[in-house]
């Protein structure tokens, strides 16, 4: 078993692919803090430029704790390869500007990330890109939306803020009909949860600095994909351009790895028990959980994913003045704009990660003034739920008993 890493367990994957080891034979892998390196002779580092050699020539191209956490994270998700980049939002820009060009057609869900938003709407639209926008869970609307120029499908499941949980297979169907990529954000529900390459989508995108790290600490983020995709579009994008993930982030994020299986299954069970109790104190309607039976896309979260994940959302009656109320109520959860950390964080999406969406197009997102979203982290459960509980009573929402 030891020496056959493809026949591995996903938790040994997460502690043990990638690891090499120095001649010092240190037990936690090392952190090469390089800009460049040395080769032996002229005509050595002439073989690297030519990619005749193996081997590393500066740090904004490869650095090999870099590598180690790259290999990891493949292995974890089921990809070919990987290439790390500096924050999710860096992979995911290189995803659409390696793959892109003046005169090609994005079809990216309407319930995405507010940035994402923007870079699709502004950034590429500057650059000649055109772009349209579909309720994901909408398969007419994907079909409908496709157009000859048409080279990217785009979605994020379970969606940010909202929850939703949308049909990846069927999604890459339509993609793959029309010839063109299929690219998933996977950062809610991370690999231990969902691989979407494995219901077809061709890319898979992750912000690191959430669930990944899962500690607040460092950025980073990763596109994941068939070797052919990661070695011939984003490498020779990502070395030119240079959003490059540290050496220490790195090392950092592969900590993360090995303890993500442990923290996120903890998280989940945890998530599920707020959502209950919210379910209980506020009406199933007003709360937004794949893991809840009331979701209208929980069978199909039950398919694609192992659990319902660390998130979590739910709306409050009375608008951002009772929110906000909430809000400053709390003394356990922190409010963070952050996700994926071992504390509990809160936010008000339509002020803060959403507050760049105009307003009509965050009502068609399902993004209210009285959505809140929750991050569950890895306290106990009872002081979790002692706090919203203490902090609905101060905002006015029910005068009732705890759970």
């Amino acid at each position: 078993m030891v020496d056959d890493p493809d026949g591995w367990q996903w938790r040994t994957r997460a502690v043990r692919t990638g690891l090499k080891r120095t001649g010092f034979q240190e037990t936690s892998e090392a952190i090469f803090l390089t800009s460049g390196y040395a080769y032996d002779s002229a005509e050595q580092a002439a073989a690297r430029f030519a990619g005749e050699d193996e081997g590393f020539i500066y740090s904004r191209y490869d650095n090999p704790t870099v590598c180690m956490f790259e290999e990891r994270l493949a292995a974890l998700e089921g990809a070919e390869a990987c290439y790390a980049a500096a924050s999710g939002m860096a992979a995911i820009f290189a995803t659409f500007a390696a793959t892109l060009s003046a005169g090609d057609h994005v079809v990216a869900a309407r319930q995405i990330f507010g940035a994402i938003n923007k870079v699709i709407s502004d950034h590429l639209s500057r650059f000649g890109i055109e772009h349209s926008f579909v309720d994901a869970a909408d398969l007419d609307a994907w079909r409908a939306a496709i157009r000859p120029n048409t080279k990217m499908l785009f979605m994020e499941t379970p969606a940010n803020p909202t929850l939703d949980v949308f049909d990846i297979a069927a999604v890459a169907e339509i993609a793959h009909d029309a010839g063109a990529l299929l690219v998933v954000d996977n950062v809610f529900a991370t690999p231990v949860l969902q691989n979407p390459l494995k219901w077809g989508a061709d890319v898979v995108v992750h912000s690191a600095t959430k669930h990944i790290d899962g500690q607040g600490r460092v950025l980073g983020g990763a596109v994941l994909g068939g070797r052919a995709f990661i070695d011939e579009t984003i490498r020779p994008f990502m070395r030119q351009t240079g959003p490059s993930l540290s050496a220490f982030n790195a090392w950092v994020l592969l900590k993360g790895l090995e303890t993500l299986d442990l923290r996120v299954r903890a998280m989940s069970e945890t998530a599920l028990r707020v959502a209950r109790f919210l379910r209980e104190k506020l009406g199933a309607e007003a709360v937004r959980y794949p893991g809840l039976e009331e979701h209208p896309q929980h069978a199909l979260a039950q398919k694609q994913m192992q659990a319902g994940g660390a998130m979590l959302a739910f709306e409050l009656p009375g608008g951002r003045e009772l929110v906000f109320r909430f809000l400053n109520a709390l003394k356990l959860v922190d409010i963070s704009n952050n996700l994926g950390d071992a504390k509990s964080l809160i936010t008000h999406p339509a002020s803060t990660t959403h507050s760049v969406v105009p307003e009509e197009e965050r009502l068609k997102q399902g993004i209210g003034e009285g959505l809140v979203r929750l991050s569950v982290g890895l306290e106990d459960v009872q002081d979790l739920v002692a706090d919203i509980t203490q902090a609905l009573r101060h905002a006015g929402v029910y005068g009732g008993n705890g759970a």
